[in-house]
């Protein structure tokens, strides 16, 4: 109980915000990084999700990549990355992306190819290109379940950048390393802390948007009679 009242203490003590190295530095660094890593692993992973979803192609790589990117171990990764690439954010940022990539791409898969096939049906009847079908269709229909690819590459980057801290000077994570080393570990509980509450507020977030999403996809569903009429 101690060290969480210390653990309170440290974060909510005005000394410790300011700075270079204070806490509003960190958590502007942890949250911008993990940010980047999964735009990136979006700019990736929703294109090619997308297109296999559509074509129905490529769903044996899909399983294969997410279900391998899934078993490396992200430390050990970060590790061999880190004595590839020497210190900096080139080795945490890829050893990141590979953990975010899967559920991303997973994600749009799973949206593009679960959305009816009588409302692709009803469109192609009516002269849609794919394109237009993929833009004016399927995307619609399938972003709840993208932005559910994407909500959990970002709660999984946000608990794991931590890590990035072990071979660059950035983030939430280095309160926890320089913890470890002083024996602060007031310190350490304090930025497990704020990481939890960085990925509470990134949760609530994603929620909000995948609420709307599903309520924009309502009019884009194909109307019971077309539903009807279109050929399985």
């Amino acid at each position: 109980m101690n060290l969480l009242l210390d653990a309170l203490a440290w974060v909510l003590d005005p000394l410790s915000w300011p700075g270079p190295r204070g806490i509003g530095a960190r958590l502007v660094e942890h949250l911008g990084f993990s940010a980047a890593v999964v735009l990136a692993a979006c700019a990736i992973g929703i294109p090619a999700g997308v297109a296999i979803g559509h074509t129905g192609r490529g769903r044996a790589l899909v399983i294969l990549l997410t279900s391998g990117a899934r078993a490396l171990p992200t430390l050990g990764l970060l590790t061999i990355l880190g004595l590839a690439l020497g210190i900096g954010l080139e080795a945490p940022f890829l050893a990141l992306l590979v953990l975010a990539l899967p559920p991303v791409l997973a994600g749009a898969y799973a949206g593009v190819e679960s959305v009816e096939r009588q409302a692709v049906g009803a469109s192609r009847a009516i002269g849609m290109t794919e394109w237009q079908i993929v833009r004016g269709v399927e995307l619609p229909l399938a972003a709840p379940v993208i932005l559910g690819g994407v909500r959990s590459a970002a709660l999984q980057v946000i608990s794991t950048a931590t890590l990035a801290a072990y071979i660059a000077d950035t983030g939430l994570g280095r309160p926890l390393f320089e913890g470890l080393k002083t024996q602060r570990y007031d310190i350490m509980l304090g930025a497990s802390l704020l990481v939890a509450l960085l990925a509470l507020v990134v949760e609530l977030c994603f929620q909000a948007l995948q609420s709307a999403a599903s309520r924009r996809a309502e009019p884009h569903r194909a109307p019971r009679g077309a539903r009807e009429r279109t050929p399985a």
